[in-house]
């Protein structure tokens, strides 16, 4: 679609938006930014606190810090160049290998080691998505279970159903080969109603375990293993964080504790201490945690109507394999769907004022290539996997309720794409001030540079993009993805 068969509108330069005060009220047609009575604005809100695997292989160094002060973080024991230098059961082995895994990424070098030692460590460790974390502590839940019984013995805690669902894929692929495997899912299903949990390894969300485990239905005397998969989310939420604890309460005390995350903000790594204490720690610094082979840009708007039309001119010519996009209201997300809809789109949109049946209806839609693009709130922003997806957009930048941006909920969004070593692109819709003045605090936080696309010239725009697509990352920094 050539730019001469759009109405054409210039924009003002972003310049401009540094001294441009926030627009009037927006149209009657724009509910998203509709002012609304508190309880009806909490409602309509989803996903991250207010606060807050194929491999990518990053140029980064992952540091150490072993709870034993007196111990080199830098001997070779700590760290594994093969995944045979583990010692694993060959069984593991052939569910990694045929998983396609060839050799440690970065952080398993470093963690496996650190999680499969004995007697058992805890360990807090930080890694960016599609680095293998979820392969990293599952490799340490199959080493450490006993077969011959289904008493329940690992237990992985996640903030969402959809995340548990995907965990109990990689578990269940992994050890394909471990015969009297048996994984089960903790989520909130009325059809289980009065049944017993039983397999080796249970995935879960924490109210629903936490019940469990108070109606006898879980027995939980046996775990050996407490894994929470974006910790920080959990830790960070009130309900969740109370919810996590009671679980551990309820656990036997020498439980080996280990904390994962993309990002551990400051106040978040002091509870998590608390959570885990004696870990040995993995992290990284916050400029080293934007993604590896995802190119930033952004695309500058009118106003909040202006960001649909140039939505509908931005899908009117690409094609792409899978998109998600993210927005901050439940009714956003709806509104965006029935439009996109009428345009002729093969969308899905995804909030959590769905049923857990329905949204686990929406995800498989989308992961089968039924709907092309994923309309959704937060609640999908942590640690879903979809091999297709290589765009995401913001169309709200992420905020906190305070108004303040939210760097950890932007490098959770903009990691769904990009995984696996792929190519992946993130694109940004700004429209005033404050939507600016976020986003440039996000790219001044994590040290990187997100490039302008141009709404008058949308066969630049469209060779661009699909150009970042179509290249090869293999070997490349961020830095000279950037450029």
């Amino acid at each position: 679609m050539s730019s001469e068969e759009q109405p054409q509108t210039t924009a003002p330069s972003l310049e401009s938006r540094i001294t441009s005060e926030a627009p009037a009220d927006p149209p009657a047609d724009a509910p998203a930014e509709t002012p609304a009575e508190d309880s009806v604005e909490a409602a309509q809100v989803d996903g991250a606190p207010a606060s807050g695997s194929g491999l990518a292989e990053p140029e980064y160094d992952v540091e150490v810090k072993l709870a034993d002060l007196q111990a080199d973080p830098n001997n070779p024991l700590f760290s594994a160049k093969s995944f045979e230098d583990l010692n694993l059961k060959p069984e593991l082995l052939q569910g990694l290998y045929g998983m396609k895994f060839q050799k440690p990424s970065k952080i398993q070098e470093k963690a496996l080691p650190l999680l499969l030692i004995n007697p058992p460590a805890n360990m807090i460790g930080q890694s960016q998505s599609g680095t293998g974390k979820t392969a990293a502590f599952t490799l340490n839940i199959l080493s450490r279970i006993d077969l011959s019984t289904l008493q329940p013995q690992a237990l992985v805690l996640a903030p969402s159903r959809e995340l548990a669902r995907q965990i109990i894929g990689v578990v269940q692929e992994m050890g394909k080969y471990m015969s009297g495997l048996a994984v089960t899912a903790a989520i909130p299903d009325p059809s289980r109603r009065g049944q017993k949990y039983e397999g080796q390894v249970v995935v879960g969300t924490p109210g629903t375990v936490m019940d469990m485990i108070r109606k006898r239905l879980l027995d939980a005397r046996g775990i050996k293993v407490l894994v929470l998969d974006e910790a920080d989310n959990m830790l960070d939420q009130q309900g969740l964080g109370e919810q996590c604890k009671r679980v551990k309460m309820l656990l036997p005390k020498e439980t080996q504790i280990v904390l994962f995350s993309a990002t551990f903000p400051d106040e978040v790594v002091r509870y998590a201490k608390g959570f885990a204490p004696s870990a040995n720690q993995l992290t990284l610094r916050h400029e080293e945690l934007t993604v590896e082979g995802i190119k930033q840009f952004y695309l500058d708007c009118q106003g909040e109507e202006d960001k649909f039309r140039v939505l509908l001119q931005f899908y009117g010519l690409m094609t792409i394999a899978s998109s998600i996009i993210f927005v901050k209201r439940r009714d956003t997300a709806a509104q965006l769907e029935r439009r996109m809809t009428a345009e002729g789109h093969k969308v899905a949109q995804l909030s959590g004022a769905l049923e857990g049946p329905d949204r686990d209806i929406i995800i498989d839609k989308f992961r089968s290539g039924e709907a092309k693009v994923l309309i959704t709130t937060n609640v999908l922003a942590r640690g879903i996997d979809v091999q297709s997806v290589t765009m995401v957009i913001n169309y709200d930048i992420p905020e906190t309720a305070s108004g303040e941006p939210d760097m950890e909920t932007y490098l959770h969004r903009i990691g769904r794409t990009g995984r696996f070593g792929r190519v992946g692109v993130a694109i940004s819709f700004i429209h005033d001030k404050r939507s600016w003045q976020n986003l440039a605090e996000i790219a001044q936080f994590y040290h990187t540079e997100l490039q302008p696309l141009d709404t008058d010239d949308w066969d630049r725009t469209e060779e661009t993009i699909q150009k970042v697509i179509k290249s090869s990352r293999a070997g490349k920094s961020t830095a000279e993805m950037m450029s």
